[in-house]
């Protein structure tokens, strides 16, 4: 099962730790949801799932300030008997010395956020849905063409490097050359990410790595992108038919999530740049509701219903 260490989290929300005799190190978070132990807080400790961040905001601290001391150190106690990995107070709340002193006894971290609750839950959650989803490592390039997420794949040396370069000059973002991490956030998207070994860089025979961030700036490279086009390089059969119309979409499949996958042949004299670029805006037109193939489906049958009408007459 992924995991991910609590100091990553810290780090990434920003939290301070308010029980620094604690120690965060070797915590680990296999869950992306959050709770908030509102109910357990008031004693009701069915169906309670511990292990995952608890969060406490103003209604539940108010309620806690209201408390008898003899019953928070019950309740607090109960709490703290499970496998707790953190507790956060968000608003920049403060916890009563005794909550602070059960937390110490039971080594659970607690935690202070500066960000109101409800924005600091959707932001953890966003972003642990992306560090604990299903991830696989693919061979391709991810680039950001026109804000749509373009996948190259294809046989090593067919030109996948040398494409994400032209399309970088051409004002585009690259997102990882070579390796492509994939993870599957939810049953529709797929995020693409670069190993860090990797990140920013690209190899090309002949001349070896290039940093497109040193090179172009911080504006040509991107961290993530989700996936919405693939495009697979192959060598050019004259032999093999290839669709020339488009009215039927080809797919791939990762992680249980398809994408809409384009088999371009490959030969001297196209410019896969280029040739992205309209994969690209196409890919988004169709999403606005534009087909373009359909409207020349559709022209081709007014056609010939016309010419039918005509020869009637």
């Amino acid at each position: 099962m992924e995991s991910i260490a609590l100091t990553r989290v810290i780090e990434k929300m920003k939290l301070e730790n308010l029980t620094p005799e604690v120690e965060v190190k070797g915590i680990r978070l296999a869950q992306s949801d959050i709770n908030r132990p509102a109910l357990q807080i008031a004693g009701f400790f069915e169906h309670f799932d511990a292990t995952r961040l608890q969060v406490i905001g103003f209604v539940e601290y108010a309620y806690m300030e209201d408390m008898e001391e003899h019953r928070k150190r019950e309740v607090y106690n109960e709490l703290m008997d499970y496998d707790v990995p953190a507790f956060v107070f968000c608003r920049d709340l403060r916890p009563d010395p005794i909550f602070t002193e059960c937390a110490v006894a039971h080594k659970i971290p607690i935690l202070s956020s500066k960000e109101a609750t409800s924005a600091f839950m959707a932001e953890t959650i966003r972003w642990l849905n992306v560090q604990l989803a299903p991830c696989i490592s693919i061979h391709g390039v991810l680039v950001d063409v026109y804000g749509e997420g373009v996948l190259i794949t294809g046989e090593s040396g067919i030109g996948k490097s040398e494409a994400a370069l032209e399309l970088v000059k051409r004002g585009h973002r690259l997102v990882t050359d070579d390796v492509v991490e994939l993870r599957r956030v939810s049953e529709e998207t797929l995020i693409g990410s670069a190993p860090d070994v990797t990140k920013n860089l690209i190899e090309l025979r002949g001349i070896g790595i290039v940093d497109v961030k040193a090179l172009f700036g911080v504006s040509a490279v991107k961290d993530t992108q989700s996936i919405d086009l693939v495009i697979h390089l192959e060598d050019w059969d004259k032999d093999k038919e290839y669709d020339r119309l488009g009215l039927e979409e080809n797919y791939v499949e990762y992680l249980g999530n398809r994408v809409v996958c384009h088999n371009i042949p490959i030969r001297p004299g196209r410019s896969l740049a280029i040739i992205c670029e309209s994969a690209a805006v196409n890919h988004r037109q169709k999403k606005m509701g534009y087909n373009a193939a359909q409207e020349l489906y559709s022209r081709v049958q007014n056609s010939l219903a016309r010419k039918r009408d005509e020869d009637e007459e």
